[in-house]
């Protein structure tokens, strides 16, 4: 499948809907929460054997489906909380160039902007938090981004997070809320995602799309008739 976009006429027209984007091994050929902590590994920033070894073993965990939110959540924001924004968002500028730009996919922007010149409402929603992922939806021109939200008191990070995490079941949370919010419906609706993590929400919508997905997913998709395509070159 070339594009993953399904079209629909109404009144001679083109219906539009609501495009929901994972980002981390979709939009993008890499996961960002493990090159952020990668970066803080090499930087000295972190204990670099210890962080390593945990990074990994988180991520060994999401992608076995067994990764505990809550206890990655206290590990990945502990290092906000250590640090003044200004040295945090100085960094964060040094790992976007660093890690991200080279794995931004010029296939997942063209899908990007294929819904985009449809008219449907873009959607980045993502697990990893708000700080790293911000700029990245930004890159990709997605204006609304759904996210693990880290809680702010006094100008600083507290390690803690806003609200329920944006994780399996939790992201169908969050955007159910937002959506409610917005007075948007999924009654024509996308979600492309590389992860079996995703199934609530690939379960919800009209058009569910793996995207170079995990082998679960794949194999998921294939039993029930879903598109797979690539962004990869």
């Amino acid at each position: 499948m070339s594009s993953g976009i399904a079209y629909r006429g109404e009144q001679g027209g083109l219906t539009v809907g609501i495009a929901l984007f994972d980002l981390d091994n979709t939009l993008i050929g890499g996961d960002s929460d493990y090159l952020w902590g990668c970066f803080l590994a090499e930087r000295g920033i972190v204990d670099q054997e210890y962080y390593e070894q945990e990074n990994q073993r988180f991520y060994d965990q999401y992608k076995a489906g067994e990764l505990d939110i809550h206890e990655f959540l206290r590990f990945q924001l502990k290092p906000l909380a250590e640090h003044d924004m200004d040295t945090l968002n100085q960094w964060r500028g040094e790992y976007i160039e660093e890690k991200i730009r080279p794995i931004l996919l010029p296939k997942a922007q063209a899908l990007i902007d294929s819904h985009k010149a449809q008219g449907d409402l873009l959607v980045i929603i993502t697990a990893t938090n708000s700080f790293i992922t911000g700029p990245i939806a930004e890159l990709y021109g997605v204006e609304h981004l759904l996210a693990t939200e880290p809680e702010i008191c006094a100008g600083r990070f507290t390690g803690s997070v806003t609200d329920v995490p944006c994780f399996q079941q939790g992201k169908v949370e969050k955007l159910t809320r937002w959506i409610d919010k917005n007075g948007e419906t999924l009654d024509i609706s996308w979600f492309y995602s590389d992860s079996h993590n995703d199934l609530p929400l690939l379960r919800k919508v009209t058009y569910p799309i793996a995207v170079d997905p995990d082998e679960i997913l794949r194999q998921h998709a294939a039993d029930h008739g879903w598109p797979v395509m690539s962004l990869r070159d």
